[in-house]
């Protein structure tokens, strides 16, 4: 259930029910378990109690243990599927993640805007960031880092998390450099954000 709540959006018990395959009183029961725990956070609208992770860095501490899990039994073609197009790109929360995630931090090094473990952003990346429409004076104010390293599951690299993850998650979905695949947090590059991404020299061919 918190796997599926890593995309960012509000899910229903019985959705979670779905997709930890289990009766909606067993994820009810351990819904209260994990609000309890500050793991997830719940909003009533009408009858209707909807539920999702308690902030980014829960999905950061989800994805560092995913390092340490063992990989799970793949069961067919339909899940082999699935987890080779998380593998190639997904959100994790807010930000990207896969092979995306981690070859779009890795151009933002290379290309001299992000520096050190903790990926700080340069004056360089500054200027990026401002021409890519990001208002980075905004993200300072909120409460939350600018940039985080977030150990990538499925890459073992680290890929950009905190405010700045987010925000250029955003600005590539806004730009439709990216589209999410549906019923799934997996996310496609579009040819208009393969050729976006190629030009600004964060991906390569």
């Amino acid at each position: 259930m918190l796997d599926a709540l890593m995309g960012g959006e509000e899910q229903t018990a019985r959705s979670l029910a779905r997709a930890a395959e289990v009766t909606p009183p067993t994820a009810s029961s351990h819904l209260r378990k994990l609000l309890e725990a500050g793991l997830v956070t719940v909003v009533r609208t009408g009858r209707e109690r909807r539920y999702r992770l308690a902030g980014a860095e829960v999905a950061e501490a989800l994805e560092a243990l995913g390092v340490l899990a063992p990989a799970a039994r793949v069961r067919g073609l339909k899940d082999a599927n699935r987890r080779e197009s998380l593998s190639r790109a997904r959100t994790c929360y807010d930000h990207l993640a896969g092979r995306l995630g981690v070859e779009l931090t890795a151009g933002l090094v290379r290309e001299g805007c992000l520096r050190g473990t903790e990926l700080r952003l340069t004056r360089r990346g500054e200027q990026r960031m401002l021409d890519l429409g990001i208002d980075i004076d905004g993200l300072r104010k909120v409460r939350r880092p600018l940039t985080r390293s977030c150990l990538d599951w499925t890459e073992r690299k680290p890929h950009l998390a905190g405010a700045l993850g987010g925000a250029l998650a955003e600005r590539f979905f806004d730009q439709r450099w990216i589209e999410r695949v549906t019923g799934t947090r997996a996310v496609r590059v579009t040819e208009r954000g393969n050729a976006a991404l190629l030009s600004l020299g964060l991906i390569r061919a």
